[in-house]
């Protein structure tokens, strides 16, 4: 898949290590030359001592917003291809981060062969329309899971978070198999 291009330096962004451990793991595997940052300012840092042709940068850090990145490295070299991967997709923040200049804006979860098919896609293509689109109850269900982990597993934060009654959520969870 990669055998074409010459220059396979990603670098993924993102402030979850785990999620960043198992995608630069599977970018490895995929012919991917990966390195890992788990900020914005860390991030910064690298790209001043090597700008990487791909990037995968989720949009939420702990010290600022990855459109920021995005921005800076369309500013340095407009041919880097940068994509935004995040868990709180809307359409205006996906219209600002075409505006900073990333290529695609893909919703967490994410399988790395979607990653990679968006990094590698000629500009000119678009992404294929969804064969599968979310059911409402899946959508309901991942963010239910993603704010229950987000406030580490605490029931009643998330209940509240979510407006729910906490045994309904413990219902829901359980059902879920995340209790």
């Amino acid at each position: 898949m990669l055998d074409a291009i010459n220059d396979t330096s990603l670098m993924i962004v993102e402030d979850d290590d785990a999620l960043r451990g198992r995608l630069a793991r599977a970018m490895d595997r995929r012919g991917f030359d990966v390195r890992e940052a788990s900020s914005l300012s860390e991030a910064m840092a690298q790209a001043d001592t090597e700008l990487p042709k791909y990037a995968v940068v989720d949009l939420r850090l702990l010290d600022g917003s990855g459109l920021s990145f995005v921005e800076t490295l369309e500013q340095r070299d407009p041919g880097i291809r940068a994509i935004i991967l995040t868990g709180y997709g809307n359409i205006p923040t996906a219209v600002a981060a075409v505006r900073a200049g990333a290529i695609d804006f893909i919703a967490k979860p994410a399988t790395a062969d979607e990653i990679v098919e968006a990094l590698i896609r000629p500009r000119n293509e678009h992404p294929p329309a969804p064969s599968a689109p979310m059911t409402p109850d899946a959508a309901r269900r991942e963010h239910i899971e993603h704010v229950f982990h987000e406030l580490d597993g605490n029931v009643s934060k998330t209940a509240r978070a979510l407006d729910m009654h906490r045994r309904t959520l413990q219902r829901l969870l359980k059902r879920y198999g995340d209790v």
